[in-house]
């Protein structure tokens, strides 16, 4: 008598209905939470501050440590998704971000609250991916864009709500709070993940005649729980990444407090240099590189991976200062000081939208040449403004409405130029190399910023953190403009003729158009 394993039992059992509209809502949750964090904290480190002490390098690191981590995992937390199953992997991440925010919120000193921060990065670098990847495989083709597109929705709240929520929580209960509020949301959507979301399988190895068992409805091409050939892993290359952006990061701070003449600060800024210039080497040898170095020939490439970074690095800088600019040089509460942020951080959610349409009938470069050039414009003139002690808040409106504007040209024409500038089969570690880029963008950005702030200002009085705000914004206006010059190179718009034939065409520098490029990995978009 033949007697099936309970492998085989479970492979014959029917599966499980999965509720798309259920899966939405669960990962929409986890993804908002995890996003809003990355600059919920902005406007509470001034109360961090008073509560556990350290310098203006000191709170960098409260946010930077989350934005370094966040950005070294992200291509590789996928990685890992299709290889040990998605869901396995999101919820590994989701308990891990729950359990590093019970930490930030108990955390005794500055150091562990870093180290903290740091943990909650690589939770966020799981879910972030895999979140939309498992989305995506549980909708339709036709609904894909739509559910998709919520997610984008998702993107632009967390970066206006973030400095409000987080001024909301500080004043009404505690900075403690903004980590602790993020522990029973997380419980409760891992018990949801759990119980509701696609189980999914490892991938695995393809037949003979190499066609992945996908299961119907899947994005094209994804493999790991729809089978296929699992992602290959970087981790050497991840590690570098981290290590050199780190290293750089902190000399960068360590000399704007201690002058060019510490040895300390030069060794960790040369040794940054040394570890990337290994990372730029492992990447040239390795089989299966998470920055595939060969995507820079593309000239389009190159000069949209450069205004992704200097775009983010801009605004995170811009945030970060200003968020504290506006409490210890303006004197206006946390609540206050969000509130008053609005004007330029939730404008992406009204253009963002208008500007992706505009990019499909005009191309990517007037928007991202013209976008950066506003928000650096925007940002000048804010610093232009500053001064130490009351002030009428609506002098800075109209900068802050005007470097919105501009943001939100750049925020979705970013990825379309940099996946518009790829052959179809690397669209989905294009989108990978620019998420990452954005990230250790930001986290330059804010490290750049703190330099400059510790330079010439510190936290003591309202015009001594004043002197430091001023040059430090310009430091952003500068990475600001360096996009909008880089974006320059970006191809032109293919002629309208060659558009509309339906066929894949090429821009000037030989690269297939995002439109006539198959998705490769949901996760990626």
């Amino acid at each position: 008598m033949y007697v099936r394993s309970k492998g085989q039992e479970a492979a014959a059992a029917p599966a499980r209905a999965v509720s798309p509209g259920l899966v939405l809502a669960l990962t929409a949750v986890s993804f908002f939470m995890v996003s809003l964090d990355a600059l919920v904290v902005v406007t509470a480190l001034p109360a961090i501050h008073h509560s556990v002490g350290g310098s203006i390098g000191t709170l960098e690191w409260a946010v930077n440590a989350y934005a370094l981590t966040f950005a070294a995992g992200i291509i590789t937390a996928a990685a890992l998704g299709e290889r040990l199953g998605r869901r396995r992997v999101y919820v590994a991440g989701l308990a891990l971000f729950t359990l590093a925010s019970a930490a930030c919120a108990v955390a005794p000193n500055s150091g562990l609250l870093i180290a903290a921060r740091a943990v909650q990065g690589l939770g966020s670098a799981a879910v972030t991916p895999l979140a939309l990847t498992i989305l995506a495989s549980v909708f339709p083709a036709e609904r894909r864009g739509a559910a998709v597109g919520i997610f984008g929705g998702i993107s632009g709240l967390a970066v206006a709500g973030g400095p409000l929520v987080g001024g909301a929580v500080t004043q009404g209960l505690d900075w403690h709070w903004i980590f602790w509020i993020n522990v029973p949301i997380g419980v409760l959507a891992v018990a949801g993940s759990l119980l509701f979301l696609p189980a999914g399988r490892p991938a695995r190895a393809t037949g003979a005649a190499g066609a992945p068992a996908g299961a119907a409805g899947a994005p094209a091409g994804t493999a790991g729980s729809h089978g296929g050939t699992p992602a290959p892993l970087d981790l050497p290359g991840a590690v570098l990444a981290m290590a050199g952006a780190a290293l750089l990061a902190w000399g960068l701070v360590r000399v704007g407090e201690s002058g060019w003449g510490d040895g300390l600060a030069l060794s960790g800024l040369l040794g940054g240099l040394a570890v990337l210039a290994g990372f730029v080497a492992w990447e040239r040898r390795t089989d299966a590189p998470m920055l595939p170095l060969r995507l820079f020939s593309s000239r389009t490439f190159t000069a949209a991976s450069i205004a992704a970074f200097m775009s983010f690095g801009a605004i995170m800088a811009a945030a970060f200062l200003t968020a504290q600019y506006f409490q210890l040089g303006l004197g206006y509460s946390p609540l206050g000081a969000g509130l008053r942020l609005l004007p330029w951080t939730a404008t992406p959610m009204l253009v963002a939208p208008l500007a992706g349409a505009l990019a499909d009938r005009i191309g990517t470069r007037p928007l991202l040449v013209t976008g950066l050039a506003l928000q650096a414009g925007g940002l000048a003139w804010v610093a232009a403004l500053a001064t130490a002690g009351p002030a009428g808040y609506g002098r800075y409106v109209l900068p802050f409405v005007i470097a919105g504007v501009g943001i939100s040209m750049a925020i979705p024409t970013v990825p379309t130029a940099a996946l518009g500038a790829v052959a179809p089969g690397d669209v989905g570690r294009a989108s990978g190399v620019s998420n990452t880029m954005q990230r250790f963008g930001g986290a330059f950005g804010i490290a750049l910023a703190s330099a400059i702030f510790a330079a010439h200002g510190h936290l003591g009085s309202a015009a001594s953190f004043t002197a430091g705000y001023r040059p430090a914004m310009l430091g952003a206006v500068a990475l600001s403009a360096a996009g909008s010059v880089a974006s320059i190179a970006i191809a032109r718009r293919r002629p309208a003729a060659a558009a509309d034939s339906g066929l894949p065409t090429e821009t000037e520098d030989g690269a297939v158009p995002v439109s006539a490029a198959p998705v490769r990995n949901a996760a990626d978009l």
